[in-house]
């Protein structure tokens, strides 16, 4: 069976080409056609066109549903690289520890942040884990993610770090979003290990990651470089650990200070490197001619008063940029990627086309599935967003961000119904 799709007012994000990201001035473009139509087959994109071809596809057969969308947008649905939603409990008192002052970095010096989640996650069972987490994972679905990238990192134990990825694992089969899984054990040094630093790491390269990797829990190894976190050459010995295991790079680098992060990510071949809202040009420089995929998180900035990413010099220096929610307990408690485009666009300057291009198709690029995924293309899969009927344009999304667009969501090609 085949649904069509018509009466669309605008298909965004048609890609003829099947490109796999988009860089500098490509940033500036996204496919459209007006007065379209849409049809999706056994959960993929089977062909698209303009409104005057429709009467002839419609009437090609009998096993065709047809659905009017009255004027509705269709777009890809958005592809979330960087989110911390497998996680248990709240840290609202923190959220009053910002109010009174507090910085990131004081927080979690005084056993906050990234410590005290791993405290209540290990004492929540895994089953109780995954219900919370399912709540995220359902909210963001309906928010209109189409593909989510989960990292562990709140375990800081070889038991509590399989434990995380274990139920991104059930989370997968659980739900029709594509779902990629990181190991992120280094995610901070647990307070036994403090003066010791260098024997976490040995701990996270010779139990943590080989567990991991026996199991097949995970698709990419992350290390939070950053100072009083984790330095380049452990970084380093991190990610070479997780390459043998057969586990692609990724990188937290520069949210707190200029760390080495990014240069370390790229040259062992790191998908994406994260954050950046600290740069300089040599950062910048480093990124030029790599594979890697620099990732901001305007949420986390908006959320802890920081500095945003220099996102319009990264597209000008001719680098692809990507946008993610980064949705954790402590630093962006929200999934909502629509809030994520309109950050990009009012606090970092993008245009709708830019940020759209950087919650979708570069997105999905960070990931490593935009061969599949993040924008409109004959074979890939039907993961959609259809607006309600509208007389405006793509910049309406990110300009009315509280004003409810999504008719519906398709996942797989099937409606989702939250």
């Amino acid at each position: 069976m085949r649904t069509i799709y018509y009466n669309i007012s605008e298909l965004v994000g048609v890609d003829e080409v099947s490109i796999l990201r988009r860089c500098g001035s490509q940033m500036n473009e996204t496919g459209i056609i007006r007065n379209a139509w849409i049809s999706v087959k056994d959960g993929k994109i089977e062909g698209y066109g303009e409104m005057p071809d429709f009467p002839a596809i419609a009437g090609s057969s009998r096993d065709i549903k047809v659905e009017d969308v009255r004027g509705g947008m269709v777009l890809p649905a958005f592809c979330d690289s960087h989110t911390h939603i497998v996680y248990a409990g709240s840290r609202e008192g923190e959220f009053l520890d910002k109010i009174n002052g507090l910085s990131y970095a004081e927080i979690a010096a005084r056993g906050g942040g990234i410590l005290n989640s791993a405290k209540l996650l290990h004492n929540t069972s895994e089953d109780s884990l995954f219900r919370q987490s399912m709540v995220r994972v359902r909210e963001m679905m309906a928010m209109g993610s189409g593909a989510i990238e989960i990292k562990s990192g709140y375990g800081l134990s070889v038991e509590d770090e399989l434990k995380m990825l274990r139920v991104i694992r059930r989370i997968k089969e659980s739900v029709p979003a594509e779902i990629r899984a990181t190991f992120l054990g280094a995610h901070a040094v647990p307070v036994e290990y403090k003066g010791r630093e260098d024997d976490y790491v040995s701990l996270v390269c010779e139990e943590m990651i080989p567990s991991v990797a026996s199991e097949k829990l995970a698709d990419f190894v992350d290390v939070f470089c950053e100072e009083g976190f984790f330095t380049p050459s452990q970084t380093a010995r991190i990610l070479e650990a997780g390459i043998r295991h057969g586990l692609r790079p990724k990188i937290h680098a520069n949210q707190l200070a200029v760390s080495g992060g990014v240069q370390v990510g790229v040259a062992h071949g790191a998908l994406s490197v994260d954050h950046l809202e600290n740069t300089t040009d040599a950062e910048i420089a480093c990124l030029k001619d790599s594979e890697t995929m620099p990732v901001m998180l305007p949420g986390a900035s908006f959320f802890l008063r920081m500095q945003y990413g220099r996102a319009k010099d990264y597209i000008a220096a001719g680098l692809p940029l990507a946008l993610a929610s980064d949705y954790n307990p402590g630093s962006s408690p929200s999934g909502d990627m629509r809030f994520v485009m309109a950050l990009g666009c009012i606090q970092m300057r993008l245009t709708p086309v830019q940020a759209f291009n950087a919650c979708t198709i570069n997105g999905a690029y960070a990931m490593g599935i935009s061969d599949r995924l993040g924008s409109i293309a004959k074979g890939k899969l039907a993961n959609l967003i259809i607006t309600k009927p509208m007389d405006h344009g793509l910049t309406f999304i990110p300009y009315s961000y509280q004003t409810p667009f999504i008719e519906k969501i398709l996942l797989r090609g099937q409606s989702y119904e939250g």
